[in-house]
């Protein structure tokens, strides 16, 4: 492990006794926890996207204020759901926010979790999908956006136009930013994704859930796959490496008060249902950072990956998650191999 950062979900609304956390209270928030990361030298801040939901749903303005506001820290997504993306929108958001940030944007795509709603990608206009669960659209949509940030000429220039200097030819998307292909990744959630992450010669995002159930650990099977996309990486003839990251709740317990909310929350892997497959699910690391550092050092697919994001609290605040991932920076990171940014 080489780096690491956190995931928010980003939930907001009623948190119990009275209290509300508001969409604004949740950006707001996000901002200060990663302005202090980025000052601990915590590599990332990724957020998961959903849509009709109180969770963040459109990142980009997020991540821009992040870039602008930070030094270090990489900002991105992980994943945004590409059933519901105009292509072309995306690649020129994506670049305009690699600029701004100075190339720090890490794009999580993929097609997508379960949402809280039927077919939601076609309330916004994208229909026709010959998939139950859209995976073609998601796929359509994703290599457009490529091509886009490649710079590939998608539409003609008019030469009658007072506008672009004249000339012929297809045009690129702009903002353009170089370099952004290869800070692209792909969240897959099981091999054949995976693989073909790899093939495509994009990042891998490895998800909290792989969609088998053979009786072996989660970190085995995360593992497995993470070799599978490598394999497939390089038989492409793809040039460099890529990078790969998995997702894990860990919680370092160092105060009464994450006893408190933690203590007890040690499980094993879970098996359960998402989309009609049996999947497993990873487990939730919870105690002493001595412990954490045993257990975690064993744990296949992290000593895999170059990229660990912690799945954080956020409706707890701001104080409290900087805590943890500062508790987490210096009591457990560095025995994983981690070493903080700096400038």
């Amino acid at each position: 492990m080489q780096r690491f950062g956190t995931l928010s979900f980003g939930h907001y609304g009623p948190l119990g006794g009275g209290r509300q956390l508001t969409a604004a209270d949740s950006m707001l928030q996000a901002i200060d926890l990663a302005q202090g990361m980025d000052e601990l030298g915590v590599n990332g801040a990724y957020f998961r996207v959903h849509h009709f939901a109180r969770q963040q749903a459109s990142p980009m303005p997020l991540l821009a204020a992040i870039a602008a506001r930070t030094e270090r820290i990489e900002v991105g997504t992980g994943v945004i759901d590409m059933r519901y993306e105009n292509p072309l929108y995306l690649a020129e958001e994506a670049a305009a926010v690699d600029l701004i940030s100075g190339g720090r944007l890490a794009l999580g795509v993929s097609r997508g979790s379960p949402e809280t709603v039927v077919r939601g990608y076609e309330a916004f206009g994208y229909t026709g999908s010959g998939d139950p669960r859209g995976a073609d659209i998601a796929r359509e949509h994703f290599d457009l956006f490529l091509r886009a940030i490649e710079g590939e000429g998608l539409a003609e220039r008019d030469d009658s136009s007072p506008f672009g200097g004249g000339g012929t030819g297809l045009q690129r998307i702009e903002p353009h930013s170089p370099g952004l292909r290869s800070r692209v990744w792909w969240g897959a959630g099981n091999r054949e994704s995976a693989e073909w992450a790899g093939r495509t010669g994009v990042n891998l995002m490895s998800s909290t859930l792989l969609t088998s159930a053979d009786g072996r650990p989660f970190d085995i099977l995360q593992a497995e796959q993470i070799d599978g996309f490598r394999a497939a990486w390089r038989e492409a003839g793809h040039a460099g490496e890529p990078r790969v990251s998995v997702s894990r709740s860990i919680f370092p317990i160092t105060t009464a008060e994450e006893r408190m909310y933690f203590g007890g929350r040690q499980d094993g892997d879970q098996i359960g249902v998402i989309d009609g497959i049996r999947s497993t699910f990873g487990k939730t690391y919870a105690g002493e950072p001595d412990e954490l550092v045993e257990q975690l050092q064993n744990d296949a697919a992290i000593a895999s990956a170059d990229t660990l994001m912690l799945t954080i609290p956020s409706q707890l605040g701001v104080e409290f998650n900087l805590r943890m991932v500062e508790s987490f920076a210096k009591h457990v990171a560095p025995a994983l191999g981690w070493q903080p940014t700096r400038v």
